[in-house]
């Protein structure tokens, strides 16, 4: 697959960046022609609810739009087109099986790389089905190519490989430090590492809050996708004047959430992507039976028998120190501050 990319790569880069461009435009129009049957797939691989599977699926259309735009305004400032580096690895993750997957390969692509694509092992079919769309839009079977299975091989096998010119990545800290070390152990010229990791989001809210937002946008970014995204809000920094309150609005609302079937337009909160991550979050829920306060956790109805569901929780901490790590999952972990604390917060917070 390197070798091919490789061989690829001096027909690719020497398109100019306008038909290359409008390849992507191309894509993004098939896309949303396609966006029922893509989002079909991350129902039936990601187990996201509809409206969460066409919000990826719209991402990725917005990805290749703003790409293809920001690749011709380089080369408009500059009178140059960007310089390609050559075959770029990307590895991306199953929680955005559309949107990262598609982001990935279109900013390596519009500025003239060719690239090998590693969909997450839980949702290959996705990442299969975006590809085709890609390779309809016009790209060359060579410049893009998948790699399936799992991470450890692939990576084992091409990070050392000189001829990866360059790596995006998105997923855990942990993976990203290992390919930064395996990348710096190279001879040669250092490849370029593009890593979006994880990360403790925080919400901080004081008393001149609206509280019907504060709630909304709480459900919204706690427990949509069932918290499965690095952009999940994980702490709630609340002003103790009006911790009881938002609470109780909480709580109300965490009772009209419907967990269940994915498939059901209807359900709030589909299930954890597998066993492994489902007895994380229940091994971190026997910890918060210590380490913090249950004020609210969902129930599970019958439809929820079969897969791999979890609660949305409401956990209260005393500080943040009772959180070590993010919890990837629909879990909110909330804090009471005092007013005159809350110009210490952000340092808090930056220090996770």
């Amino acid at each position: 697959s390197v070798q091919r990319a490789q061989g690829a790569f001096g027909d690719w880069s020497a398109l100019p960046v306008r038909e290359r461009a409008d390849i992507m435009r191309r894509a993004a129009e098939l896309m949303e022609h396609d966006c029922a049957e893509l989002s079909g797939y991350c129902i039936h691989e990601a187990g996201k609810t509809l409206r969460d599977s066409v919000a990826d699926v719209r991402e990725a259309v917005d990805f290749c739009r703003y790409y293809a735009e920001q690749a011709e305004l380089l080369l408009n400032r500059s009178g140059d087109p960007p310089a390609p580096r050559g075959v770029v690895l990307c590895i991306s993750p199953w929680n955005f099986p559309v949107a990262i997957f598609t982001g990935q390969i279109c900013a390596a692509l519009v500025t003239g790389n060719t690239v090998l694509a590693k969909p997450a092992e839980q949702t290959t079919l996705t990442g299969l089905r975006v590809m085709q769309i890609f390779h309809r839009a016009g790209v060359p079977p060579a410049v893009l190519q998948s790699l399936l299975g799992p991470g450890e091989p692939v990576g084992e096998q091409l990070l050392p490989d000189r001829r990866v010119a360059a790596v995006m990545f998105t997923g855990s800290t942990a993976v990203a430090r290992y390919i930064a070390r395996s990348l710096a152990d190279r001879d040669g010229a250092r490849a370029p590492l593009i890593a979006e990791t994880g990360g403790q989001n925080a919400m901080v809210v004081d008393s001149t809050a609206l509280l019907e937002k504060v709630v909304d946008d709480v459900i919204a970014s706690g427990f949509n996708s069932a918290g499965q995204r690095c952009s999940a809000l994980r702490l709630l920094f609340v002003q103790e004047e009006i911790a009881e309150s938002l609470i109780a609005m909480l709580v109300g609302a965490m009772l009209e959430l419907r967990i269940g079937d994915p498939r059901d337009p209807a359900t709030d909160v589909g299930p954890i992507i597998d066993g492994e991550a489902l007895a994380g979050l229940q091994r971190h829920a026997g910890y918060m039976e210590t380490a913090g306060r249950l004020l609210y956790g969902c129930d599970l109805g019958d439809e929820t028998g079969s897969g791999h569901y979890f609660a949305p929780a409401l956990y209260e901490l005393e500080d943040i120190d009772r959180l070590p790590r993010e919890v990837f999952g629909p879990i909110v972990h909330l804090i009471r501050y005092r007013a005159d604390e809350l110009h210490t917060l952000p340092g808090i917070i930056n220090s996770t």
